[in-house]
C-alpha cells in the first residue's frame, strides 16, 4: 500500500498567490473579472476574520521537498510556522451540512463523509452510527473525501486528525488534494512542477496544519489519502481553509451573514488581551463596574470578575446577587468570550438608555468571572481555534479537572439518609465540605479553592457555568446515587430547574433550531436540549452540585458550542446565538420570594436563619444582612423560617408568574429563658444549629491551608527564576 517515492509538500508563508485550474475549468476565471480587486478584497477579509492558528516562529525554509518520514516531521514543524490567511470554511462547526460532504466509499453509515469532520466525537462504542471519522470502504490510495463549498472559494489549507475512538487506531499519513468547478473535472495540488502531497496524522488527535503552496480557486476539493497507519484503515477527520469568492450574483452569500449589529471587540483574548479589555469596560462605566480579583490559578494568574451593579462593591438589601462562570475548562473558549463581550454589551446599553439593561442593573449585582482557568486557556490559545484538538488545556495547570474537583456533598447527604432513622434531621442544605478536603494534602485546585471562598463570600443565589463542546443545557444533580454511569437523578427542585434549563435552550438560536445537525453521538434535540446532568454522564464533585448542597445558589451548566476552541470569524453569529438566552436566563434570579428577616425587638437582620418550603425538601438560609431569596416557580407556598435561639414563624406566599419576586418578610421572636428552663426540666435539647458552626470551621481550615500551598508556591516560583536568572549568567 505504500508509496515508492513520496514528495512531501513543504509549507509557504503568507505571501499567498493566485492559482487558476486549467483550460478545462475556466469557470471561475470568468466569474472573477476583476481579480485584482477581488483578491484583494479576499485578503483584507481574510486579515480581518482570522488570528494564527499557532504561535510558532515563521519557517524558515519554505520551498524545501522532504521524502522521508523524518523529514515529514520537520515539514509539520514549519507548516505549523506559518499563519493561514483564510478562517475554516465550518466542517467542525456545522456550519458546512452534512448534504455538502461526499465520499468515494464508507466503511458504515456511522463512518460516512458526514463524519469526517475535526473534532468529532464517537460514543463510547465503535461501529454504531455516530462514530468518530469517515472511514473509506476501500483501502487503496483512490479513495476521496470531497467537500462541495457551494460557491467559489480561494482553498488555502487542510487540518487533519485519526479516528476518534478509545478501540481502534486509524490515521492517514499522508494524501493529496484536488480542485474542481463541477466535480467531474479534477486539477491537483502542484508544489512547483510535482503533484503535492502533505504530511497528515502520526496519533488520532493532534490535528496537523497543511498549507497550500499555490492556494486555488475552486467549488470542490478533495482529500485523496495515500499512505496510512499499517495496522489500520483509511479514516480521518477535517477542516479545510478558505475564504469564499465575492459573489454579486448570489445574494444569498452574504458577507455579512455571519455579522452582529452589536460594535463590541470579537477575537480572542489572551491574559493581558483581556485585563485590558475589561479596563476598558471600567473606564468607561465606572460608576456601575468594578474588577476584583478571588484569587490566583496555579502559575500566578489573576481570577478576575467584573461587577456590574447601580452600587458596586456592596450588597444591597433584597437585591438578587448573580453569577456567570466560563473556562473551567480551558479549551471551551466561547464562554469566556461571551463574557468580554456581555459585559461590553451591558456597560454600552446602559449609557445609550436601554431600559431593559438599566432595569437588571438597578435590581441585580452581576459578577463576571470569564476565566476560572486562565492557565489552561493560555496553553490551548497558543495552539489556536483549530490547532488545539479536543483536550489540550482542559485541565489546571496541575493536571485537574475543575468540574470534578469540588467536594462530593451529594454522598455524603445520601449516606446520612441512608442511616438515619428519622431522615427529616438530615440536612439537606448548607451541607458541610469533608474534613480532608481542607488540608494540604488535599488534590484540590487552588482555583476550585478561589471559587468555593469566593461562594462563600458572596450569598448568590443564580448562577451558569458556560462550556463548550455541545449543544445542551443540563441541571442538577450531576451525580448519580450508587455510581450508575448515568441515571436521571433529581432535584427536589427540578420542576424549577427544568425551567431555567428551557429558559436558555428556547431562546438560544441554535438550539431552538429544529433541524440542526447534532454535535456528536447524543441527540439532545429529543429532550428539547436539556437534560438532566446525571443522566448525560455522572460527574461526582461538579461545582453545580456544590453550589445547591453547600450554599443557596441554584446553578446550571450551559454547552454552548459543538466546537469548543470556534475561530474568532465565528464569534459575531455566537454572540446573537447567545445574546438574548444570557439576558432573560440573569432576569429568573427575579422569581419566587425574597424577604428579610428581624429580630423583633431589635429590629436588626438575623443571618442563617432557615427558611423552610413546605413539599420541598431544600432549605436555604439568610444572608448576613438577613435578606434571603428563594427560588420557586408560580403558585401558594407554605414558609417556615426558623434560626437558634428564636420561636418558628410560618407564613403563606404567593408567587406570581412574573419575573418579580414576591416579598415576604418575617419577624421572629426570641426564646424566653423560662421556656428554655421548661424545656430543659422535662429533659428536653434546646434546638442548636450546629450545621452553620461546621460548615464555618470547614472553611476556615480551607482558607488557612490554601494560604500555606499558595506561599509554598510562591517560595518555589521564586526560587526557579533565581534558578534560571543564574542559568541564564553561566
Amino acid at each position: 500500500m505504500l508509496m515508492q517515492s513520496v514528495h512531501i509538500c513543504a509549507a509557504i508563508s503568507l505571501c499567498i498567490t493566485h492559482h487558476c485550474l486549467s483550460s478545462e475549468n475556466q469557470t471561475v476565471s470568468n466569474n472573477v473579472k476583476s481579480e485584482s480587486n477581488d483578491l484583494k478584497l479576499i485578503f483584507d477579509l481574510a486579515g480581518n476574520v482570522t488570528k494564527s492558528l499557532d504561535k510558532a516562529t515563521p519557517a524558515q525554509d519554505h520551498k524545501a521537498q522532504r521524502n522521508t518520514s523524518e523529514d515529514g516531521e520537520q515539514m509539520n514543524k514549519e507548516t505549523y510556522g506559518v499563519k493561514p490567511g483564510c478562517p475554516p470554511l465550518g466542517l467542525e462547526s456545522l456550519k458546512v451540512s452534512d448534504d455538502q460532504l461526499q465520499s468515494s466509499s464508507d466503511l458504515s453509515f456511522g463512518l460516512g463523509a458526514h463524519r469526517g469532520r475535526l473534532n468529532i466525537q464517537s460514543g463510547l462504542e465503535d461501529d454504531n452510527e455516530y462514530d468518530g471519522a469517515w472511514c473509506a470502504g476501500v483501502k487503496d490510495q483512490e479513495q476521496w473525501l470531497q467537500l462541495d463549498a457551494l460557491r467559489p472559494t480561494l482553498f488555502t489549507g487542510v487540518i487533519l486528525q485519526g479516528r476518534n475512538s478509545i478501540w481502534s487506531l486509524n490515521w492517514v499519513r499522508t494524501y493529496k488534494v484536488q480542485f474542481s468547478n463541477d466535480s467531474s473535472v479534477w486539477q491537483p495540488c502542484m508544489n512547483g512542477s510535482e503533484e503535492a502531497v502533505f504530511v497528515g496524522n502520526e496519533d488520532l488527535e493532534t490535528p496537523v496544519l497543511a498549507l497550500f503552496p499555490e492556494p486555488s480557486v475552486a467549488q470542490f476539493i478533495r482529500i485523496n489519502p495515500q499512505t496510512w497507519f499499517s495496522n489500520g484503515t483509511i479514516c480521518l477527520r477535517a477542516e479545510v481553509l478558505g475564504c469564499p469568492m465575492p459573489d454579486p450574483d448570489s445574494p444569498q452569500f452574504s458577507e455579512t451573514e455571519s455579522r452582529s449589529t452589536d460594535d463590541l471587540d470579537f477575537r480572542h483574548h489572551n491574559y493581558n488581551e483581556m485585563r485590558k479589555l475589561m479596563k476598558s469596560v471600567n473606564d468607561e462605566c465606572p460608576n456601575i463596574t468594578r474588577i476584583y480579583t478571588i484569587g490566583r490559578s496555579y502559575t500566578g494568574l489573576k481570577l478576575y470578575v467584573m461587577e456590574i451593579s447601580d452600587n458596586p462593591g456592596k450588597h444591597e438589601l433584597y437585591e438578587p446577587e448573580f453569577r456567570y462562570v466560563a473556562g473551567m475548562h480551558g479549551n471551551e473558549v466561547l464562554g469566556r468570550e461571551l463574557l468580554l463581550n456581555f459585559m461590553q454589551y451591558i456597560c454600552r446599553e446602559y449609557n445609550q438608555g436601554n431600559q431593559r439593561v438599566i432595569q437588571l442593573v438597578k435590581d441585580t449585582r452581576i459578577h463576571l468571572l470569564p476565566s476560572m482557568n486562565p492557565d489552561g486557556y493560555e496553553t490551548a490559545y497558543e495552539k489556536g481555534s483549530e490547532l488545539s484538538g479536543w483536550a489540550l488545556g482542559r485541565y489546571s495547570f496541575e493536571g485537574i479537572d475543575m468540574n470534578h474537583n469540588f467536594p462530593d456533598l451529594n454522598n455524603i447527604m445520601w449516606d446520612a439518609q441512608e442511616l438515619a432513622t428519622d431522615k427529616r434531621r438530615v440536612s439537606n442544605h448548607y451541607i458541610p465540605m469533608p474534613e480532608y478536603y481542607t488540608s494540604t494534602e488535599a488534590l484540590v485546585a487552588p482555583e476550585t479553592r478561589a471559587v468555593i471562598s469566593w461562594m462563600q463570600d458572596i450569598p448568590f443565589v443564580l448562577s451558569a457555568n458556560l462550556h463548550g463542546g455541545e449543544l445542551v443545557v443540563t441541571y442538577p444533580f450531576d451525580c448519580t446515587r450508587d455510581w450508575i454511569p448515568r441515571q436521571d437523578t433529581p432535584t427536589t427542585d427540578n420542576d424549577f430547574f427544568r425551567w431555567l434549563a428551557t429558559v436558555y435552550a428556547s431562546t438560544n438560536l441554535v438550539m431552538a433550531n429544529p433541524d440542526r445537525r447534532i454535535c456528536h453521538s447524543e441527540d439532545f434535540l429529543q429532550h428539547n436540549n436539556i437534560i438532566n446532568g446525571a443522566d448525560w454522564h455522572t460527574v461526582p464533585g461538579s461545582m453545580n452540585d456544590f453550589s445547591y448542597l453547600h450554599t443557596n445558589c441554584f446553578e446550571i451548566t450551559v454547552e454552548l458550542s459543538c466546537d469548543k476552541f470556534p475561530h474568532a470569524s465565528e464569534l459575531p453569529i455566537e454572540w446573537e446565538n447567545n445574546k438574548e438566552s444570557l439576558l432573560l436566563y440573569m432576569e429568573q434570579v427575579h422569581r419566587g420570594i425574597k424577604g428579610v428577616i428581624r429580630d423583633k425587638d431589635t429590629k436588626a437582620g438575623i443571618a442563617n436563619a432557615i427558611i423552610k418550603v413546605d413539599g420541598l425538601d431544600h432549605d436555604i438560609r439568610s444572608a448576613l444582612d438577613g435578606d434571603y431569596w428563594r427560588l420557586l416557580n408560580p403558585g401558594e407556598y407554605k414558609i417556615t423560617v426558623w434560626a437558634e435561639g428564636y420561636f418558628p414563624r410560618i407564613r403563606h406566599c404567593s408567587v406570581g408568574s412574573e419575573p418579580r419576586a414576591t416579598i415576604c418578610d418575617f419577624t421572629l421572636t426570641k426564646t424566653s429563658q423560662d421556656r428554655l428552663k421548661h424545656i430543659l426540666a422535662r429533659g428536653g435539647k434546646i434546638p442548636r444549629d450546629d450545621q452553620v458552626r461546621i460548615r464555618a470551621m470547614r472553611m476556615r481550615k480551607l482558607r488557612i491551608s490554601t494560604k500555606i500551598l499558595n506561599r509554598r508556591r510562591e517560595q518555589q516560583q521564586r526560587l526557579n527564576k533565581v534558578k534560571r536568572d543564574l542559568g541564564a549568567q553561566f
